[in-house]
């Protein structure tokens, strides 16, 4: 039985002014295409329709995910006004030229802006200078109108200090892996503090990783127990997790009753206790989906 909720995501007020959805619907993963050249993939484009359809306005995709064509086709046939839309797109295989990325993006989108660009990972420079060049070119597309707002994603500490000690726009938003089994160090950890201290918002991408991939783990029982008190799915209470915490969590599915599902995440709200408990019961398990070749096994920053 599909939930049958006319559920409004709550927006979170970047540093710039601009308001951005809580939660997002991903075109990564799940829908990566590793050849651009391979069509339209019809699927994702009615995959992202139904999306809209339940009020999912927050459209996450990216230039490497091959997938913006798709993008811009559901947004084009879905006729949702396009301010009523919050389209993020990410620049990493063509980042020597910025100016050119954004360009070939919103064609592919059939948009003449994106309401957040964002660096997709700070591993393709070898020194901060890299890293400052990279953020001036954002900053000029911010300027031209292209981009609403301007981030970074999977940056630590030092990418962002870097990019500071030169930008004269604060990346508005840090899109991460984040969920309770790689926390960062926590809200008092290093890195979401410095982001804490510049306004600088946590984004999470891959925030259903402890009740999917990294499962079994300690937080099996708990996820449990708080679904059962709120009638709702484990993934819910991972979503509100994410919330509850002002952080912008993207998720996906292409599934219209599951993604109805995870709006039930806004019709409920976990005690504090509550969510610190899935916090400290998370730091007993260390566990990174992504980019494990950069880390060690045990480095949680």
């Amino acid at each position: 039985m599909m939930a049958n909720l006319n559920v409004q995501i709550p927006t979170l007020k970047l540093n710039d002014g601009t308001a951005i959805p809580l939660i997002g619907y991903g075109t990564g993963t799940a829908w990566y295409k590793s050849d651009g050249g391979s069509g339209i993939d019809r699927q994702l484009v009615d995959a992202t329709k139904i999306a809209l359809k339940l009020g999912y306005y927050h459209l996450d995709g990216a230039e490497v995910y091959n997938t913006e064509p798709e993008l811009g086709l559901a947004i084009k046939e879905s006729k949702v006004p396009r301010e009523k839309l919050f389209v993020t797109t990410k620049v990493i295989t063509n980042i020597k030229d910025i100016p050119n990325a954004i360009d070939t993006s919103l064609k592919k989108l059939q948009l003449d802006y994106v309401d957040l660009y964002l660096i997709h990972s700070p591993f393709f420079a070898s020194s901060d200078s890299e890293l400052q060049s990279a953020w001036a070119a954002m900053e000029k597309v911010k300027a031209d109108g292209k981009a609403r707002s301007i981030g970074v994603s999977n940056y630590l500490l030092p990418h962002l200090e870097a990019t500071m000690k030169t930008a004269t726009t604060t990346p508005s938003i840090n899109q991460i892996e984040y969920h309770p089994y790689l926390q960062h160090g926590g809200p008092e950890g290093p890195l979401l503090s410095y982001m804490r201290k510049h306004n600088i918002a946590n984004s999470a991408y891959a925030p259903l990783t402890a009740v999917t991939k990294a499962k079994p783990g300690p937080l099996d029982a708990l996820y449990a127990d708080l679904a059962k008190k709120y009638y709702v799915s484990e993934g819910e209470i991972a979503l509100r997790w994410c919330v509850e915490q002002d952080v912008v969590a993207i998720t996906t599915s292409g599934k219209e009753e599951r993604l109805s599902d995870y709006l039930r995440a806004m019709s409920f709200k976990m005690t504090p206790k509550e969510v610190n408990g899935i916090s400290q019961v998370g730091e007993e398990k260390h566990f990174r989906g992504f980019w494990q070749a950069k880390f060690d096994a045990n480095d949680r920053s």
